[in-house]
């Protein structure tokens, strides 16, 4: 399965869980979705979901892609 990344933009109300600027891998979730909600790897290491607005997408050249998907596999 494909990885996808996206940069955290705010962490109001989850300062432990997600930081500022930090890339995380993010899992796809149709139901979650419809809820605005996305289901992101945390500072913990698991999946939860976090509202959409507190991430934006973020391209990233094929070789970092690459490397981010050797770190989190």
């Amino acid at each position: 399965m494909k990885k996808h990344f996206m940069i955290c933009v705010n962490n109001h109300g989850y300062e432990a869980s997600l930081e500022i600027r930090k890339i995380y891998e993010v899992l796809i979730d149709k139901t979650a979705e419809k809820h605005h909600q996305i289901r992101v790897i945390d500072e913990s290491s698991e999946d939860y979901l976090y509202p959409e607005k507190y991430f934006a997408p973020i391209r990233l050249p094929s070789i970092t892609k690459e490397k981010l998907e050797l770190v989190t596999a």
